[in-house]
Protein backbone atom coordinates (compact mmCIF):
# COMPACT_ATOMS: atom_id res chain seq x y z
CA UNK A 1 0.00 0.00 0.00
CA UNK A 2 1.15 3.93 -0.85
CA UNK A 3 1.39 6.49 2.20
CA UNK A 4 -2.06 7.93 0.39
CA UNK A 5 -3.81 4.89 0.73
CA UNK A 6 -2.28 3.96 4.64
CA UNK A 7 -3.24 7.82 5.55
CA UNK A 8 -7.19 7.20 3.87
CA UNK A 9 -7.31 3.71 5.41
CA UNK A 10 -6.17 5.21 8.89
CA UNK A 11 -8.59 8.36 8.29
CA UNK A 12 -11.47 6.34 8.13
CA UNK A 13 -10.39 4.24 10.94
CA UNK A 14 -10.49 7.41 13.00
CA UNK A 15 -13.86 7.64 11.92
CA UNK A 16 -14.92 4.85 14.20
CA UNK A 17 -13.76 6.14 17.27
CA UNK A 18 -16.70 7.35 19.45
CA UNK A 19 -16.61 9.68 22.16
CA UNK A 20 -18.24 8.14 24.83
CA UNK A 21 -19.70 10.94 26.41
CA UNK A 22 -21.11 13.47 23.06
CA UNK A 23 -21.67 9.64 21.24
CA UNK A 24 -20.11 11.05 18.13
CA UNK A 25 -17.05 10.18 15.80
CA UNK A 26 -14.57 12.34 17.04
CA UNK A 27 -13.57 12.88 13.58
CA UNK A 28 -17.07 14.88 13.35
CA UNK A 29 -16.53 16.71 16.18
CA UNK A 30 -13.18 18.57 14.87
CA UNK A 31 -11.25 16.35 18.03
CA UNK A 32 -8.11 15.08 15.43
CA UNK A 33 -5.96 18.01 15.06
CA UNK A 34 -2.92 16.37 13.16
CA UNK A 35 -2.63 12.76 11.36
CA UNK A 36 0.23 11.68 8.91
CA UNK A 37 1.64 8.05 8.54
CA UNK A 38 5.60 8.39 8.27
CA UNK A 39 8.16 6.45 6.10
CA UNK A 40 8.64 3.31 8.71
CA UNK A 41 4.64 2.96 9.35
CA UNK A 42 4.15 5.24 11.95
CA UNK A 43 1.21 7.17 12.87
CA UNK A 44 1.58 10.81 13.94
CA UNK A 45 -1.63 11.59 15.71
CA UNK A 46 -2.48 14.68 18.00
CA UNK A 47 -6.50 14.52 19.41
CA UNK A 48 -7.93 17.31 21.29
CA UNK A 49 -9.68 16.84 24.33
CA UNK A 50 -12.72 19.23 25.16
CA UNK A 51 -10.83 19.52 27.94
CA UNK A 52 -7.75 18.72 29.80
CA UNK A 53 -8.53 16.49 32.86
CA UNK A 54 -11.18 15.11 30.10
CA UNK A 55 -12.70 11.58 32.36
CA UNK A 56 -12.76 9.51 29.11
CA UNK A 57 -9.71 10.31 28.17
CA UNK A 58 -8.24 6.78 28.69
CA UNK A 59 -11.24 5.22 26.58
CA UNK A 60 -10.16 7.42 23.51
CA UNK A 61 -6.49 6.71 23.94
CA UNK A 62 -7.87 3.05 23.69
CA UNK A 63 -10.12 2.85 20.81
CA UNK A 64 -7.22 5.00 19.00
CA UNK A 65 -4.79 2.53 19.42
CA UNK A 66 -7.25 -0.68 18.60
CA UNK A 67 -8.86 1.32 15.34
CA UNK A 68 -5.29 2.82 14.29
CA UNK A 69 -3.53 -0.94 15.28
CA UNK A 70 -5.96 -2.58 12.68
CA UNK A 71 -4.97 -0.68 9.50
CA UNK A 72 -2.51 -2.48 7.59
CA UNK A 73 0.78 -0.71 6.82
CA UNK A 74 0.86 1.25 10.19
CA UNK A 75 3.56 -0.25 12.54
CA UNK A 76 3.11 1.63 15.59
CA UNK A 77 0.77 5.16 16.89
CA UNK A 78 2.45 7.64 18.43
CA UNK A 79 -0.43 9.76 19.76
CA UNK A 80 -0.21 13.10 21.57
CA UNK A 81 -3.39 14.16 23.80
CA UNK A 82 -3.76 18.07 24.27
CA UNK A 83 -7.01 20.18 24.53
CA UNK A 84 -9.35 22.44 22.69
CA UNK A 85 -8.72 25.90 22.84
CA UNK A 86 -11.71 28.41 24.65
CA UNK A 87 -12.26 29.02 20.47
CA UNK A 88 -12.60 25.51 19.51
CA UNK A 89 -14.47 24.86 22.48
CA UNK A 90 -17.21 27.98 21.52
CA UNK A 91 -17.64 26.26 17.48
CA UNK A 92 -17.74 22.34 18.88
CA UNK A 93 -20.68 24.35 21.57
CA UNK A 94 -22.23 25.55 18.45
CA UNK A 95 -22.28 22.78 16.37
CA UNK A 96 -23.86 20.46 19.04
CA UNK A 97 -26.80 22.91 19.29
CA UNK A 98 -26.51 22.98 15.38
CA UNK A 99 -27.54 26.18 15.21
CA UNK A 100 -30.03 26.25 17.97
CA UNK A 101 -29.75 29.37 20.44
CA UNK A 102 -27.99 28.34 24.05
CA UNK A 103 -29.28 28.11 27.24
CA UNK A 104 -32.97 26.69 25.61
CA UNK A 105 -34.62 23.95 27.74
CA UNK A 106 -34.82 21.54 24.58
CA UNK A 107 -37.65 19.64 25.74
CA UNK A 108 -40.11 22.36 26.36
CA UNK A 109 -39.24 23.79 22.72
CA UNK A 110 -42.08 23.44 19.68
CA UNK A 111 -41.59 19.60 18.08
CA UNK A 112 -39.61 18.35 20.56
CA UNK A 113 -40.79 14.13 20.36
CA UNK A 114 -39.06 13.67 23.54
CA UNK A 115 -41.69 11.27 25.86
CA UNK A 116 -40.36 13.37 29.50
CA UNK A 117 -41.79 11.06 32.40
CA UNK A 118 -41.31 13.10 36.13
CA UNK A 119 -41.61 10.30 38.62
CA UNK A 120 -43.62 11.71 41.91
CA UNK A 121 -44.03 10.48 44.90
CA UNK A 122 -45.95 12.18 48.37
CA UNK A 123 -43.55 10.73 50.73
CA UNK A 124 -39.53 9.84 50.87
CA UNK A 125 -38.68 6.18 51.85
CA UNK A 126 -41.29 4.66 49.13
CA UNK A 127 -38.30 3.26 46.77
CA UNK A 128 -39.10 6.06 43.81
CA UNK A 129 -35.20 6.63 43.25
CA UNK A 130 -34.95 2.89 42.78
CA UNK A 131 -37.87 2.37 40.32
CA UNK A 132 -36.69 5.39 38.29
CA UNK A 133 -33.70 4.02 37.84
CA UNK A 134 -34.57 0.20 36.99
CA UNK A 135 -37.51 1.72 34.62
CA UNK A 136 -34.86 4.05 32.69
CA UNK A 137 -32.51 0.61 32.80
CA UNK A 138 -35.39 -1.44 31.43
CA UNK A 139 -36.48 1.18 28.41
CA UNK A 140 -32.60 1.00 27.35
CA UNK A 141 -32.62 -2.91 27.38
CA UNK A 142 -35.33 -2.34 24.90
CA UNK A 143 -33.22 -0.13 22.69
CA UNK A 144 -34.38 3.07 24.03
CA UNK A 145 -32.20 6.16 24.53
CA UNK A 146 -32.99 7.43 27.50
CA UNK A 147 -31.76 10.41 29.94
CA UNK A 148 -31.79 10.76 33.68
CA UNK A 149 -31.59 13.80 35.41
CA UNK A 150 -31.70 13.32 39.32
CA UNK A 151 -33.75 16.75 40.15
CA UNK A 152 -33.89 15.65 44.32
CA UNK A 153 -31.08 18.17 44.89
CA UNK A 154 -31.45 17.67 48.43
CA UNK A 155 -31.60 14.27 48.80
CA UNK A 156 -29.44 12.93 45.57
CA UNK A 157 -29.18 9.01 45.45
CA UNK A 158 -29.03 8.54 41.91
CA UNK A 159 -25.33 8.39 41.68
CA UNK A 160 -24.76 6.17 44.68
CA UNK A 161 -27.42 3.95 43.65
CA UNK A 162 -26.06 3.99 39.70
CA UNK A 163 -22.39 2.93 41.56
CA UNK A 164 -20.87 5.92 39.91
CA UNK A 165 -17.47 7.15 41.78
CA UNK A 166 -16.62 10.78 42.70
CA UNK A 167 -14.55 10.76 39.98
CA UNK A 168 -17.99 10.71 37.47
CA UNK A 169 -18.65 14.21 36.69
CA UNK A 170 -20.16 16.41 34.01
CA UNK A 171 -17.15 17.73 31.29
CA UNK A 172 -17.41 21.08 30.47
CA UNK A 173 -17.79 22.11 26.60
CA UNK A 174 -17.35 26.15 26.71
CA UNK A 175 -20.97 26.82 28.46
CA UNK A 176 -22.44 23.07 27.47
CA UNK A 177 -22.45 20.41 29.85
CA UNK A 178 -21.81 16.57 29.29
CA UNK A 179 -24.31 13.95 31.07
CA UNK A 180 -22.52 11.16 32.75
CA UNK A 181 -22.53 8.34 30.67
CA UNK A 182 -23.31 5.15 32.04
CA UNK A 183 -23.14 1.85 30.88
CA UNK A 184 -24.54 -1.39 32.15
CA UNK A 185 -24.11 -5.06 30.57
CA UNK A 186 -27.48 -7.21 31.57
CA UNK A 187 -26.93 -10.62 32.86
CA UNK A 188 -29.60 -11.63 30.14
CA UNK A 189 -27.60 -10.45 27.29
CA UNK A 190 -28.71 -6.78 26.52
CA UNK A 191 -26.92 -3.40 27.17
CA UNK A 192 -28.09 -0.60 28.84
CA UNK A 193 -26.74 2.96 28.53
CA UNK A 194 -28.02 6.39 30.45
CA UNK A 195 -26.84 9.87 30.54
CA UNK A 196 -27.25 11.16 33.90
CA UNK A 197 -26.65 14.16 35.72
CA UNK A 198 -27.23 14.87 39.78
CA UNK A 199 -26.28 17.57 41.50
CA UNK A 200 -24.42 15.49 43.56
CA UNK A 201 -21.78 15.45 40.44
CA UNK A 202 -21.88 18.76 40.69
CA UNK A 203 -20.46 19.39 44.27
CA UNK A 204 -17.09 19.04 45.33
CA UNK A 205 -17.66 16.11 47.62
CA UNK A 206 -20.50 13.60 47.81
CA UNK A 207 -20.75 14.88 51.87
CA UNK A 208 -21.30 18.60 50.71
CA UNK A 209 -24.42 19.91 52.19
CA UNK A 210 -27.09 22.02 49.82
CA UNK A 211 -28.65 24.42 52.04
CA UNK A 212 -30.85 26.50 48.44
CA UNK A 213 -34.30 28.28 48.51
CA UNK A 214 -36.44 28.68 46.25
CA UNK A 215 -35.13 31.42 43.71
CA UNK A 216 -31.92 29.31 43.38
CA UNK A 217 -33.44 26.20 43.18
CA UNK A 218 -34.95 27.63 40.60
CA UNK A 219 -31.64 28.69 38.24
CA UNK A 220 -30.09 25.42 39.67
CA UNK A 221 -33.08 23.33 37.62
CA UNK A 222 -32.77 25.90 34.50
CA UNK A 223 -29.22 24.86 34.21
CA UNK A 224 -29.98 21.37 34.85
CA UNK A 225 -32.27 21.24 31.98
CA UNK A 226 -30.65 23.98 29.71
CA UNK A 227 -26.92 23.83 29.76
CA UNK A 228 -26.62 20.01 29.54
CA UNK A 229 -26.45 18.77 26.22
CA UNK A 230 -28.49 15.74 26.50
CA UNK A 231 -29.22 15.16 22.32
CA UNK A 232 -31.90 12.88 20.77
CA UNK A 233 -33.31 11.16 23.47
CA UNK A 234 -36.78 8.83 23.37
CA UNK A 235 -37.24 9.16 26.99
CA UNK A 236 -36.17 11.91 29.39
CA UNK A 237 -36.89 10.71 33.17
CA UNK A 238 -36.92 13.26 35.90
CA UNK A 239 -36.17 11.83 39.81
CA UNK A 240 -38.30 14.26 41.55
CA UNK A 241 -37.96 15.29 45.60
CA UNK A 242 -40.79 13.66 47.67
CA UNK A 243 -43.93 15.82 48.27
CA UNK A 244 -45.26 18.84 46.76
CA UNK A 245 -42.39 21.55 47.02
CA UNK A 246 -40.30 24.19 44.90
CA UNK A 247 -38.58 21.76 43.07
CA UNK A 248 -41.55 19.99 41.84
CA UNK A 249 -43.55 23.31 40.72
CA UNK A 250 -40.23 24.61 38.84
CA UNK A 251 -40.15 20.97 36.83
CA UNK A 252 -43.74 21.37 36.10
CA UNK A 253 -43.60 25.36 34.94
CA UNK A 254 -40.29 24.68 32.64
CA UNK A 255 -41.90 21.25 31.21
CA UNK A 256 -45.37 22.07 30.67
CA UNK A 257 -45.85 18.91 28.61
CA UNK A 258 -43.97 16.32 30.56
CA UNK A 259 -45.72 13.57 32.04
CA UNK A 260 -45.85 12.02 36.03
CA UNK A 261 -46.39 8.73 37.19
CA UNK A 262 -46.61 8.62 41.32
CA UNK A 263 -44.90 6.01 43.09
CA UNK A 264 -47.03 5.04 46.18
CA UNK A 265 -46.98 1.62 49.02
CA UNK A 266 -49.71 -0.85 49.89
CA UNK A 267 -50.14 1.35 53.18
CA UNK A 268 -53.87 3.31 52.29
CA UNK A 269 -52.54 6.01 54.73
CA UNK A 270 -49.53 6.71 52.13
CA UNK A 271 -52.26 6.92 49.57
CA UNK A 272 -53.58 9.24 50.70
CA UNK A 273 -50.43 11.49 50.38
CA UNK A 274 -49.08 9.98 47.21
CA UNK A 275 -52.58 11.62 45.71
CA UNK A 276 -51.46 14.83 46.32
CA UNK A 277 -48.15 14.18 44.20
CA UNK A 278 -50.77 13.48 41.48
CA UNK A 279 -53.17 16.33 41.99
CA UNK A 280 -49.71 18.83 41.98
CA UNK A 281 -48.61 17.70 38.70
CA UNK A 282 -52.39 18.35 37.18
CA UNK A 283 -51.95 21.68 39.12
CA UNK A 284 -48.80 22.74 36.79
CA UNK A 285 -50.80 21.33 33.83
CA UNK A 286 -48.99 17.83 33.78
CA UNK A 287 -50.66 14.61 32.71
CA UNK A 288 -50.74 12.14 35.46
CA UNK A 289 -50.20 8.58 33.36
CA UNK A 290 -50.08 6.04 36.42
CA UNK A 291 -49.16 5.17 39.58
CA UNK A 292 -47.14 2.53 40.73
CA UNK A 293 -47.07 0.30 43.52
CA UNK A 294 -43.78 -0.82 45.17
CA UNK A 295 -42.64 -2.85 48.45
CA UNK A 296 -46.34 -4.49 46.82
CA UNK A 297 -45.49 -7.65 48.69
CA UNK A 298 -42.84 -10.22 49.61
CA UNK A 299 -42.62 -13.65 47.52
CA UNK A 300 -41.81 -16.99 50.06
CA UNK A 301 -42.02 -20.25 49.79
CA UNK A 302 -44.23 -21.79 51.58
CA UNK A 303 -42.56 -24.54 54.09
CA UNK A 304 -45.22 -26.65 53.86
CA UNK A 305 -46.50 -26.89 50.28
CA UNK A 306 -42.71 -25.29 48.75
CA UNK A 307 -45.04 -23.03 46.66
CA UNK A 308 -44.23 -19.15 46.35
CA UNK A 309 -46.97 -17.26 48.63
CA UNK A 310 -47.70 -13.54 48.17
CA UNK A 311 -46.90 -12.04 52.06
CA UNK A 312 -48.40 -8.54 52.18
CA UNK A 313 -45.33 -6.93 54.65
CA UNK A 314 -46.98 -3.28 54.76
CA UNK A 315 -51.01 -3.85 54.10
CA UNK A 316 -52.86 -3.64 51.03
CA UNK A 317 -54.42 -1.77 48.10
CA UNK A 318 -52.43 1.34 48.56
CA UNK A 319 -51.53 1.46 44.87
CA UNK A 320 -55.66 0.55 43.86
CA UNK A 321 -56.42 3.70 46.36
CA UNK A 322 -54.64 6.03 44.57
CA UNK A 323 -54.66 5.13 41.53
CA UNK A 324 -58.90 5.65 42.00
CA UNK A 325 -58.57 8.83 43.87
CA UNK A 326 -56.38 10.24 41.50
CA UNK A 327 -58.75 9.05 37.97
CA UNK A 328 -62.08 10.62 40.34
CA UNK A 329 -59.85 13.98 40.69
CA UNK A 330 -58.79 14.75 37.65
CA UNK A 331 -61.40 13.00 35.53
CA UNK A 332 -59.45 10.89 33.48
CA UNK A 333 -58.21 7.08 33.75
CA UNK A 334 -55.08 6.73 36.23
CA UNK A 335 -54.24 3.12 35.86
CA UNK A 336 -52.53 0.91 38.50
CA UNK A 337 -49.54 0.57 36.12
CA UNK A 338 -48.27 -2.19 38.35
CA UNK A 339 -47.63 -4.11 41.69
CA UNK A 340 -43.67 -3.92 42.68
CA UNK A 341 -42.72 -6.79 45.13
CA UNK A 342 -40.37 -5.88 47.58
CA UNK A 343 -37.36 -7.88 46.63
CA UNK A 344 -33.41 -7.23 47.62
CA UNK A 345 -32.83 -7.02 44.03
CA UNK A 346 -34.15 -3.73 44.01
CA UNK A 347 -33.64 -2.51 47.52
CA UNK A 348 -29.91 -4.21 48.68
CA UNK A 349 -28.68 -5.29 45.71
CA UNK A 350 -29.42 -1.65 43.72
CA UNK A 351 -27.77 -0.07 47.12
CA UNK A 352 -24.96 -2.91 46.07
CA UNK A 353 -24.24 -0.81 42.91
CA UNK A 354 -26.11 -3.77 40.77
CA UNK A 355 -29.98 -2.88 39.63
CA UNK A 356 -32.11 -5.54 39.82
CA UNK A 357 -33.34 -5.26 35.91
CA UNK A 358 -29.57 -5.35 35.16
CA UNK A 359 -28.26 -8.05 38.20
CA UNK A 360 -31.31 -10.40 38.33
CA UNK A 361 -33.59 -9.62 35.56
CA UNK A 362 -35.14 -12.79 36.04
CA UNK A 363 -36.92 -12.12 39.75
CA UNK A 364 -40.46 -10.70 39.56
CA UNK A 365 -39.48 -7.38 40.79
CA UNK A 366 -37.44 -6.78 37.42
CA UNK A 367 -40.02 -8.64 35.59
CA UNK A 368 -43.24 -5.92 36.50
CA UNK A 369 -40.32 -2.76 36.25
CA UNK A 370 -39.75 -4.23 32.59
CA UNK A 371 -43.34 -4.53 31.79
CA UNK A 372 -44.52 -1.54 33.00
CA UNK A 373 -41.33 -0.44 30.62
CA UNK A 374 -43.06 -2.01 27.85
CA UNK A 375 -46.19 -0.48 28.26
CA UNK A 376 -44.63 3.03 28.01
CA UNK A 377 -42.73 1.90 24.49
CA UNK A 378 -46.52 0.11 23.41
CA UNK A 379 -47.69 3.38 24.25
CA UNK A 380 -45.47 5.70 22.33
CA UNK A 381 -44.04 5.07 18.22
CA UNK A 382 -40.05 5.24 18.47
CA UNK A 383 -37.80 8.70 18.22
CA UNK A 384 -35.26 6.62 16.32
CA UNK A 385 -34.48 8.36 13.16
CA UNK A 386 -36.63 11.35 14.12
CA UNK A 387 -34.83 14.84 14.50
CA UNK A 388 -35.06 17.44 17.09
CA UNK A 389 -33.74 20.82 17.34
CA UNK A 390 -30.06 19.35 18.51
CA UNK A 391 -27.71 17.99 16.39
CA UNK A 392 -26.50 14.61 17.42
CA UNK A 393 -25.47 12.42 13.78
Amino acid sequence: MSNAQILEAAQAAMATVIDPEIHRPITDLDMVDHLEIDDKGVAHVTVLLTVAGCPMRNNIEQQIHDALGKVAGITSVDLTMGAMTAEQRAQLSEKLRGGAPAKVIQFAQPGNLTQVIAIASGKGGVGKSSITINLALALSKMGKKVGLLDADIYGHSVPDLLGLSEDARPTMVDDMIMPVPVEYSSADGFTARLKVISMGMLKESRDQVIAWRGPILDRALTQLLSEVFWGDLDYFLIDLPPGTGDVAMSIGQKLPGSEVIVITTPQPSVAVVSERAGTMASMMHQKVIGVIENMSYYEALCPHCGEPHQVPLFGEGGGLLTADALSDRLATQVPLMGKVPFEPAIGVETEAQAPGVIARPETTASRVITEIAAKLVASRPSLVGKPLGLQTN
